[in-house]
């Protein structure tokens, strides 16, 4: 769906759900300002038993002149209600007398038989979604700093201070979006209460600890969300304490917070794997968080409360991996078959291609952000489904024959961008991007792996690859310090018996 396809309605209400908070504010607000440039009859509302009292919102909510109204009874006729950060029908925003309905929501998908939806549960916030449908109308949200602060402040609350971004449009919109720097400023600062820190000190007194994986487990009362990642901030200081899990109940599901001070557990995947077909989850290697809805949770009837549901598969997340280090691995490649590399049409860029030698890139793929420095011997590889890995020049020049064309690449959710991190400065890989194709002399030795496998490579032993079981270990046969992971279907498109 494209907000253009909402613009036949002449008068529009845009509804939060209950009790809204900063994204559902900012998403409902900059939805308001782009119908009312559009010329339509606009109102921003929301209901509920309770009324915004939290200090952080009232001073959003004066500061960007946001015209939210509080309404107990509602009935539309040929008027369109849009549903913003929720779903019309759902449990946590009360249901107003409508025909004509919209939906636009970053959550797991609850309500099905609304046509008119845009439901993006892979993006950190609303306020992304509604930042990026708006870039599709052409309306640029810098043009009105008041938007924009308030959609870079919902993204903001609702990953945890950018701690839980997981997707690269979550990244796009935080590191692009003109803002008013002292308002977020103020508005950090006014976010806890007294009651909040008495709740926070509660829940460090009465926690959980799982001695086998030092890890600690938090319930908190109802409060602000990002009092999970003070109390995590909190636990993991203690010594006892590698990983941790701060979690706490709202009438939508469960909301937690990750965090890990060890390598061989990033929090990001940690967060994944709590939330696995559930809700979301995902961050950052130390730092992370999620979201388990309510309703898929009672589906499984488990019988077991959250708690207990958490202590089960945190258990099962720690006995769920095997751990390879490549620099000292004991991987038998007797037991492994040599394959070679197709001919495929492959995409590079040498890094110095972009900007001059030294300079320090940020590439961000689907797959996440990694770090380079631009040298005369990196190139950067894009895949045939985006991915993109750096490769030394030697390498390149031994197992690629470089084809004199452009490359392109179609049909990705997202396609790759480079950042130079000191000047700001962007750079478009299809603007750069090289076409090459494989000569067919790189020969690996791989097998499917039987269990999830994390391996830290040679290029970066400060984090992992992490691979699931069907996926495939490789060792490069002219390097056997040279082990990662190819995810499965990758590797039958690219790899092929040698014989």
């Amino acid at each position: 769906m494209k907000l253009s396809d909402l613009l036949k309605y002449n008068c529009i209400y845009i509804q939060c759900h209950d009790n809204p908070d900063a994204d559902a504010i900012a998403s409902g607000y900059a939805l308001y300002e782009f119908f009312k440039v559009k010329g339509k009859s606009v109102k921003l509302i929301y209901g509920g038993r309770f009324k915004i009292t939290k200090p952080n919102l009232i001073r959003m909510i004066d500061d960007l002149n946001i015209p939210i109204e509080y309404v107990e009874e509602l009935t539309l006729k040929d008027e369109l209600l849009v549903t913003v950060d929720c779903q019309y029908g759902a449990g946590n925003v009360k249901k107003f007398d409508a025909k004509n309905i919209s939906i636009i929501d970053h959550h797991q998908q609850e309500i099905n038989n609304v046509e008119l939806s845009e439901i993006r549960s892979y993006l950190g916030s609303c306020s992304t979604l509604v930042w990026k449908m708006l870039l599709d109308e052409g309306f640029n949200v810098n043009d009105n700093k008041d938007v924009a602060t308030a959609l870079y402040y919902g993204l903001l609350t609702d990953t945890n201070s950018f701690i839980e971004i997981q997707h690269p449009l979550d990244k796009d919109m935080r590191d692009n979006i003109d803002y008013d720097a002292n308002l977020i400023r103020i508005l950090k600062n006014c976010n806890f209460t007294l009651e909040d820190m008495e709740i926070a000190g509660i829940a460090l007194i009465r926690h959980s600890y799982i001695d086998a994986y030092r890890c600690a487990i938090f319930k908190v009362h109802p409060c602000d969300p990002n009092i999970l990642g003070f109390i995590s901030d909190l636990a993991l200081q203690v010594d006892k304490i590698d990983t941790c899990i701060v979690y706490n109940e709202t009438n939508a599901g469960i909301k937690f917070s990750v965090r890990s001070c060890i390598r061989e557990v990033m929090a990001s995947e940690m967060a994944a794997f709590m939330a696995e077909g559930l809700g979301s989850g995902g961050g950052h290697i130390d730092k992370a968080g999620g979201f388990i809805s309510e309703s898929k949770f009672k589906e499984l009837s488990l019988g077991m409360n959250i708690d207990g549901y958490l202590h089960h598969r945190i258990k099962e997340y720690f006995e769920s991996f095997d751990i390879i280090y490549s620099n000292n691995h004991s991987l038998d490649i007797n037991t492994m078959q040599i394959y070679r590399k197709k001919n495929l049409i492959l995409g590079f860029v040498p890094s110095t291609e972009l900007c001059k030698e030294g300079s320090s890139l940020l590439i961000r793929t689907i797959e996440g952000d990694f770090d380079i420095v631009a040298s005369e011997d990196i190139y950067i590889m894009i895949g045939i489904k985006g991915e993109v890995y750096p490769i030394k020049k030697e390498k390149f020049l031994t197992s690629y024959k470089v084809l004199d064309k452009a490359f392109i690449l179609e049909g990705v959710e997202y396609y790759p961008s480079i950042k130079n991190t000191v000047t700001g400065e962007y750079y478009d890989f299809r603007n750069h991007a090289m076409t090459c194709m494989s000569t067919g002399e790189v020969l690996i030795y791989a097998k499917p792996l039987t269990k999830n496998t994390k391996v830290f490579t040679s290029w970066d032993p400060s984090k992992y690859m992490s691979g699931k079981a069907e996926d495939y270990i490789a060792v490069r046969k002219d390097d056997y310090n040279d082990v990662y992971i190819i995810e499965k279907s990758i590797f039958h498109m690219t790899y092929q018996k040698y014989e």
